[in-house]
């Protein structure tokens, strides 16, 4: 008989514990985790910021930079921990994060897969280095500028919903959070229905100089932002062929790793297809090393295999299955599925509605049922739409 993962009783938002909590407060340098360190020393917690060290290079400046890991950002994090008048520390993790997230994503990019580091870094540095860390000294719980909600049920447990405001929501990174890291995960931006500009507009209400600071982009260990110039300087420059559907060679490239599925610019195909349509990456093989692009219609997914699910409440028994919407991308739309635990370390979701585009193995599914985050799991085959005859 087929049942649905979830269950149980209605959740409450949270409305905060009542007693004040010993809190730590991860602070990137940025408006978001300063406004939610303010927020939780004003509700009455004894709040300490903490500034990670992720970076290799702790001299590198903002210069040409996007990311939230230069030597700058520690100083905007210390500032503004001084104008909320907490204690805050600079916490050396750059082994820990090359080890579980750089090297993780340069491996997974030379398998030909497009892995997602601010997961990463969610799951194994921030909810998990960094929090067991913060519970050996004593602390309660660990803040974070993200914007999603921590709801509690009846029964004491926890749920991460959505962020109030759909257009900031940033749920889909933090769907690797498991059950014990809910239950010590502090996100006081998440509750609230406000733009980024009122956001900002707090944060010069309250004297923090970070209001004008821009938003951090791309991967905060690339500061350039040239993912493919990144990854040959680790993995080196290697030609190969780019292929057509039927596999004639139409251009070359210098490495499969610098490409995903689904990419349209940057293929240097240097003349189009016979259809004068644009081609995408299809697929990626780095066996070969070779990459093969086709039309959009090509990119049509009807169903996929995710392995390494994690869950954020009780996991479901094998077997399980359930309909519910699902996220692939960080700023993606949902999408109706069918999900189905194969086993303890599968996951089979078949799209409902409309085949999915772009959807490439080594990126994250998250599944929802309303607002809540289920869990998530890493992609590992994608089955494609037959095409119609012509």
């Amino acid at each position: 008989m087929t049942t649905a993962f979830s269950g149980g009783t209605a959740p409450v938002p949270s409305a905060g514990p009542a007693r004040p909590l010993r809190v730590l407060a991860a602070m990137s340098g940025g408006v978001d985790s300063a406004v939610a360190a303010a927020r939780a020393a004003e509700a009455g917690h004894d709040v300490t910021g903490v500034h990670l060290a992720l970076s290799e290079n702790p001299k590198s400046f903002r210069t040409g930079a996007r990311g939230c890991c230069t030597i700058e950002d520690s100083h905007d994090a210390r500032r503004a921990a001084d104008v909320i008048g907490i204690p805050f520390y600079v916490w050396d993790l750059a082994e820990r994060f090359r080890e579980d997230v750089v090297d993780d994503f340069i491996a997974e990019y030379e398998a030909g897969r497009t892995p997602n580091p601010c997961l990463r870094c969610n799951e194994k540095i921030k909810f998990a280095a960094l929090l067991d860390k913060a519970l050996a000294l004593g602390f309660d719980a660990v803040c974070t500028g993200h914007y999603a909600t921590v709801a509690v049920c009846e029964d004491g447990s926890r749920e991460l919903h959505r962020a109030s405001d759909a257009a900031k929501d940033q749920s889909y990174v933090l769907g690797v959070l498991d059950d014990r890291q809910l239950a010590h995960a502090m996100f006081p931006l998440g509750d609230t229905v406000t733009t980024k500009d009122e956001i900002r507009e707090e944060a010069a209400r309250r004297g923090l100089s970070v209001a004008k600071k821009p938003d951090s982009h791309d991967i905060c260990f690339i500061a350039d932002g040239d993912t493919r110039g990144f990854l040959a300087d680790r993995l080196g420059r290697s030609e190969g062929a780019i292929l057509d559907e039927s596999g004639t060679e139409v251009g070359t490239h210098e490495g499969a790793y610098g490409f995903t599925i689904g990419q349209r610019k940057g293929l240097r195909i240097g003349h189009p297809a016979p259809d004068g349509k644009p081609r995408y990456v299809l697929d990626i093989s780095p066996v070969d090393n070779t990459v093969t692009v086709g039309p959009a219609a090509s990119l049509d997914v009807t169903s996929l295999t995710a392995i390494r699910p994690r869950w954020c409440g009780t996991p479901p028994a094998a077997g399980t299955s359930g309909a519910y919407t699902a996220q692939l991308r960080a700023h993606g739309t949902e999408c109706e599925v069918e999900a189905e635990l194969t086993s303890d370390a599968e996951l089979r979701v078949r799209f409902t509605g409309a085949p999915e585009r772009g959807v490439a193995p080594g990126q994250a599914i998250v599944l929802y049922d309303g607002t809540r985050v289920v869990g998530s799991a890493t992609i590992a085959t994608t089955e494609k739409a037959v095409p119609a005859p012509s």
